[in-house]
């Protein structure tokens, strides 16, 4: 399966990942294996994720207060949004 990152989804990533990371040393790569962490599972099991609507599913981090908001279209799983859970909930609809 082909993972593919929205241009916006990728920036969500790397700010919070920065942001992590000046917070307290190493904090960032914690942050960064639960990202990729989840993305591997959804690679082997991409339906794991909640329906949020027809054909986006969201899944929850473990230890941030992020989701991952995507989208499984042939043989790509497709990061929508890397959204915090106290953002406005459905800010990336228009990416889809």
């Amino acid at each position: 399966m082909n993972l593919i990152f929205d241009p916006l989804a990728q920036k969500e990533y790397d700010e919070a990942l920065d942001y992590y990371e000046v917070q307290e040393e190493g904090l960032g790569a914690k942050f960064r294996g639960a990202v990729w962490a989840a993305l591997e599972m959804l690679e082997r099991f991409p339906s794991l994720g909640e329906q949020v609507r027809p054909e986006i599913r969201r899944v929850v981090l473990r230890r941030f207060p992020y989701k991952l908001i995507y989208s499984v279209i042939d043989n790509d799983l497709y990061v929508i949004a890397v959204a915090h859970s106290r953002r406005e909930p459905n800010y990336w609809v228009d990416r889809i």
